[in-house]
Order: structure tokens, then sequence, then C-alpha cells
């Protein structure tokens, strides 16, 4: 029988793990011990079989594992050699640390789009600038401690997730997963940024040491005034018309903090810029350790902060939070690990086609071609990049002449 060249490639989702290092998987698995006490559904395996399930936007484990079966003749080309039963999935699920999945995130993260380099000084404002925000995934049971209002005399668990987003790449360079009662101050400790970043963040955030730290690493942070603040006025500076024009109201110099907590609280000097919204009628008290930016420039950095808004919304709208796969916390944080390893898959290939292919694509038109054709054995990237001629091709290789046993 004549062989089909349709059948030479590999389906879309395997062209996906491809671009997830073996070696990374390995040293992954190795370092956190994934592998230990599991004879055949290895770390890997349960990281195809999770990234399946974000991808098809599963609800049950049923649903998945009946759905891995419907493919099993493909399982193959997704490094699967057998389809794990739910019983198996759902104790992986409980039992593997979900540490491995977070260290497949933030390795991709940094194999991809380049680990945190030592100094950005010679980088422009954007390429500098960093976003710091959170965003709250409720729970179907108290697994998690949430905060908010009790209704009916019960409280939702929630899940939150802070990251850190750097503007230039639209993707996460760092998340910490906790559960939403946690304060958001907590996380600026774990990040490490290099020397000349800019950092925004809301006030919420606000961690004197951190900040201080910061200003001694030359890294430039700007926030909102907090109203309980302790400040003192040491000196007023002058507004330019144009400034004042484009909604500058004022600038300031302080020293921020009180001197006679210095221990608990250190002190220094920062700068207050006062900003009047003329669109939303609203007025905002910015604040940053940059003396030398200009003032309009300072309100311009933060309202980049509203960037990361459109990442938590194309995470929750292309992918789903509403069923997780299992009630205990580990379960929830490998699912929502896994769904963060999906997005991030689909923004390297949208990055890719649109600076190999010069192709425009946007994010949720990416994802639902590649939930609709997860299993399909097409070129990605060559559809993508011209989807007619794809086509043409595809529909040539299916009807190939074939050799018949048989005379009709």
């Amino acid at each position: 029988m004549g062989k089909s060249t349709f059948f030479t490639g590999q389906p879309v989702m395997a062209q996906l793990l491809q671009l997830i290092p073996a070696s990374l998987v390995a040293q992954t698995a190795k370092r956190f011990q994934s592998n230990h006490y599991y004879k055949k559904f290895k770390a890997y395996d349960h990281l195809v079989s999770m990234l399946f399930c974000g991808f098809n936007q599963c609800t049950s484990l049923r649903e998945l594992i009946t759905g891995l079966q419907a493919n099993s003749n493909r399982l193959k080309h997704l490094g699967l050699n057998y389809t794990p039963r739910r019983t198996t999935l759902a104790d992986a699920n409980k039992c593997r640390s979900s540490e491995f999945f977070e260290g497949i995130f933030h390795g991709l993260v940094k194999h991809h789009f380049g680990g945190s380099p030592d100094s950005l000084k010679i980088k422009a404002v954007r390429d500098r600038l960093f976003v710091i925000d959170s965003t709250t995934i409720s729970l179907f049971c108290e697994v998690m401690k949430a905060a908010g209002y009790y209704r009916n005399g019960k409280k939702k668990g929630g899940i939150k997730a802070h990251t850190l987003m750097r503007v230039k790449d639209q993707v996460p360079s760092f998340v910490h997963l906790s559960e939403s009662a946690m304060n958001d101050r907590v996380f600026l400790p774990m990040i490490n940024l290099p020397a000349n970043s800019i950092v925004a963040m809301d006030k919420g955030y606000v961690n004197y040491h951190v900040m201080k730290r910061w200003t001694e690493n030359n890294i430039t942070w700007v926030s909102r005034l907090n109203e309980a603040a302790n400040f003192e006025l040491i000196e007023t500076r002058s507004v330019t018309d144009y400034h004042q024009k484009h909604g500058i109201t004022f600038d300031q110099l302080i020293i921020l903090g009180n001197k006679k907590t210095t221990s608990r609280r250190p002190i220094q000097i920062a700068r207050l810029v006062g900003f009047y919204d003329m669109n939303k009628k609203r007025s905002f008290t910015f604040i940053t350790n940059n003396l030398k930016l200009s003032a309009l420039t300072v309100a311009k950095i933060y309202k980049q902060r509203w960037s990361i808004e459109s990442l938590f919304r194309r995470v929750k709208q292309n992918f789903q939070f509403h069923n997780f796969l299992g009630d205990n916390e580990n379960a929830i944080k490998i699912q929502v690990w896994c769904t963060l390893i999906a997005d991030l898959l689909v923004a390297i290939v949208k990055e890719t086609v649109e600076r190999l292919r010069k192709s425009k694509w946007s994010f949720a038109n990416i994802a639902g071609l590649i939930r609709l054709h997860l299993t399909t054995y097409i070129d990605l990237f060559k559809f993508l990049h011209d989807p007619e001629k794809a086509i043409i091709t595809y529909s040539k290789e299916i009807q190939s002449p074939q050799l018949l046993i048989f005379d009709s």
C-alpha cells in the first residue's frame, strides 16, 4: 500500500511539546525526585496528560482520560506509551509535588525569553519595565484559606497567583501560588530583579525593607502612596506648563518613613508626583525613588501596570478555571501550573510566528486553533504563516493515490 505523506509529521500537541526541552524535564524531575516510587506513570507522562487537559479544557478526570483513550493511537507521538487510569492520575495529582511543574514553568520562561541579566542599563524604559500584581481564582470548596466576606456562614477557598511580568514579553517572569488570604507584600522578598530595572506595583505591595534594598541596587520602583504612610516634605519642585497640561499637579521630594521607627521601617528619600486623570476625573498620587525621571514619565510608568490585567484576562478567557480535577491543594496547584505552561506555549508560538513569519494572529485565535486541532497532523507554523496554502497542501496529502489490493 502506498505511504501517504500526510502521516509523516506529528500532531499539533507533539509540536508544542517539542518546545519543552527534554533536558529541562529530566533535570527538574531529578531535582524534585518526581519519579521516585512511580513505576510507569513518570513525571513527563503526568505533564503531558495535564497539558492535554488544559488545551482541551477538560472539566473532569473522566473527560480527560476518555479524551486520551480516544487518541490512544497517537499517544506515541506525544511520548506516552499507555493511557493512565483515573485512579493513577488522581493519586499522582495528590502525591507528586507541584514543585516539578513550577520548575518546568520557570525553566521554560528562562529558556525561551532569557534569564534575568545582571544589568539592563542600555535598554529602553519599556525593555526594563516589570509589573507586579496578583489575581485570585475562586475554588469550589474551602481547600485554601480565602479572603473576603462569609456567605451563608461559609467562605469558599481561593488560590492567589502573585505575578511578576516583564512588559516587553507580556508573559509571567515569576509566579508564586498561595492561598488567597496571603498578604501581597510578602511576595516582594521572593523577587530577584537585575540592576537598572524599573518596577511598577500597587500600594498593596509596599514593603519598605525591600524598596530600600532596590534603591541601593539601582532599581527604580513606582507605586501609589498609601493613605497611612508617614513622610516629611523637604522640597517642592516646579512643574512646567507642558506637564500641567498633561495632568501633572505637583512634584515633591519627601523623607519616606518615620524617624522614630527606623528599626522596623527604614527611611529613605523618595518623590511624590500628583496626577489628574482628565478622562476618569480622578486624582492620583504616585511615589517613586527615582529623582531624575520626568514627572510625566513616572505617571506613564505606573499606567503600564494595567497591562498585567490583560495577561490575567487572557489566561482566564482561554483556559478554564471553573472545574478542578482534585479537591486538595497539591492537585489544584498542579492544574494551575499546567495551565500557565499551556498559556506560555501558546505565547511562544505567537511570538515565533510574528518574528519569523511576519504574520499577525491574536492569542485567542491561536489558542482556539490549537484546541480544535490538538491531535491533527498538520504543520502548525506553516498553517499560521499561510492558512490557505497549508489547507491546499493538506487536502492533496489526504487525497494522495494509494495502490489497491483488489481491482474495483
